[in-house]
């Protein structure tokens, strides 16, 4: 049996980031939530208290990747011209106060018709999109809609296309791409190379106590976040502890073969700075 965390009594909640992509983040988050005492944006009231007092996070923001081009996210990204909603919904539903139906109505995925292959999580995000014209404001709403335990915050509101140069010398555009490529990746880069975050992603940053890098592909779930022009500034900068979650395999273009210090090495190298993750 495995005893629950608790807090020590001169111990206060953290401030949690977590960046990353694909299900390891969303993963992650669905067992960091049972530790945050509230939803994202709500008030604690005089007599709240924490189930069986394991409240260790005051305040948990997720940082996740918008580079993903394929499926449902990459129909919508090329016939709306918007970011790609299907790692964020993801991230959504796994903080939703309530996993059932709502998160239920959220993963559905259309079977026939002109919306076959569409989850319905995907195209109330890009309506939210349409309606507001801003990307981030439409997760923001749809979390609120969800009553997330936590906020969640697109790696940035840019418009971004991975490219990967590969051990043959040859660039591959596009994140499905890469991922169905053969060679390995040597290099990853971002266009346009000057998108940058969200203030409250560099705010969330600062003032967190604990930064989570993964688990996920090493290139196009955790690395493709450090290329957002800023972050790697912001976590060299930042006061909390930083952690980096190696995933357990290795996945055959991006990490075949490396060790775990070896995953840390090639995070640093595009970062651009030997402290991002010290």
């Amino acid at each position: 049996m495995v005893k629950p965390l608790t807090l020590m009594p001169e111990q206060q909640p953290l401030r949690v980031v977590a960046i990353g992509g694909g299900t390891g983040l969303s993963t992650l988050l669905r067992g960091l939530k049972h530790y945050v005492d509230r939803p994202a944006g709500s008030q604690p009231t005089p007599d709240e208290t924490c189930t069986n007092n394991v409240c260790l996070i005051r305040d948990l923001a997720a940082v996740v990747t918008v580079t993903d081009d394929g499926g449902s996210s990459g129909r919508l990204r090329e016939d709306l011209k918007m970011l790609p909603p299907g790692d964020v919904r993801n991230c959504m539903v796994a903080l939703s106060e309530d996993e059932h139906l709502l998160s239920r109505l959220f993963q559905h995925r259309f079977e026939q018709g002109d919306l076959q292959g569409h989850s319905f999580g995907n195209l109330f995000v890009a309506a939210l999109t349409e309606i507001t014209g801003d990307f981030a404001l439409a997760v923001q709403m749809s979390s609120q809609i969800l009553a997330t335990r936590g906020r969640i915050y697109p790696a940035t509101n840019s418009n971004v296309t991975l490219t990967a140069r590969m051990d043959d010398g040859s660039l591959v555009r596009g994140e499905t791409s890469i991922t169905a490529s053969r060679h390995r990746i040597v290099e990853l880069m971002l266009d346009p190379p000057t998108a940058g975050p969200l203030p409250e992603t560099l705010e969330a940053i600062a003032q967190a106590d604990l930064i989570t890098l993964g688990p996920g592909s090493l290139y196009t779930s955790l690395i493709t976040n450090l290329l957002v022009s800023g972050v790697p500034e912001a976590l060299a900068g930042a006061k909390g502890v930083r952690v980096y979650i190696c995933n357990l395999m290795t996945q055959a273009n991006e990490s075949l073969g490396l060790s775990a210090s070896q995953h840390i090495e090639k995070i640093l190298q595009h970062a651009g700075s030997s402290s991002t993750m010290r």
